[in-house]
This record gives structure tokens, C-alpha cells and sequence, in this order.
């Protein structure tokens, strides 16, 4: 398994950028983008722990929440990686685009 700091630094860097987030910011999107980043990086991490099953949907905990709904998500794959069979690093560079992606698109 490669390397997952890449992977924990981004999610816990924009986890941190949303919680400094006013709320006016979260209004115009950053949230809604943070849900879906979450939401996604859930499903891959059931993926990885549970194939076969169907994914389950994180619930919207509000604005408030998504930025630790977002770090919860983003450990939980890294933990799926890190015991999945196999390589991984396919699974592990693409959620670290996303994770930059959301980023980028969030503005923070």
C-alpha cells in the first residue's frame, strides 16, 4: 500500500478550511460541495470494506457538520485502503483528486 499522508493531509486540510468557512460561504456551495465529497469518499470506503453490498448514504447533518462528516469519510477510506487486498494506489490517487478538486471548486 502506498503512502496515505497525501490522502489525510488534504481531507483534514479542507476539513479545517470549511470549519473556518463563514456562513454565507457555506450557503453559496461549500457546503453542498463538502457533503457530496463526503458522501462519495463513504461509498468508496464501503466499497472497499463491504463489496457486493449496497452503499449506504450519509445523511445531511447540516452546514455545521459537513466539514467533520467530511474528515470522518476521508479517515474511514484511508482505514479501508490500508487493509484492502491489493495495491490500492489507483483508489488512493483519485481520491486525492477529488479531495483537491472540491478544494479548488470551494475556493479554500
Amino acid at each position: 500500500m502506498d503512502d496515505v499522508t497525501p490522502l489525510l493531509t488534504a481531507v483534514d486540510r479542507l476539513a479545517d478550511r470549511l470549519r473556518s468557512l463563514p456562513q454565507s460561504r457555506l450557503r453559496q456551495g461549500a457546503a453542498a460541495e463538502g457533503l457530496a465529497l463526503a458522501r462519495e469518499l463513504a461509498q468508496r470506503a464501503q466499497r472497499l470494506e463491504e463489496p457486493g453490498t449496497p452503499p449506504r448514504i450519509m445523511p445531511d447533518a447540516g452546514m455545521f457538520a459537513v466539514a467533520d462528516q467530511l474528515a470522518v469519510a476521508g479517515h474511514d477510506v484511508v482505514h479501508a485502503l490500508e487493509r484492502a487486498p491489493g495495491d490500492g494506489a489507483r483508489e488512493l490517487a483519485e481520491a486525492v483528486t477529488l479531495v483537491t478538486e472540491t478544494a479548488a471548486r470551494c475556493g479554500v
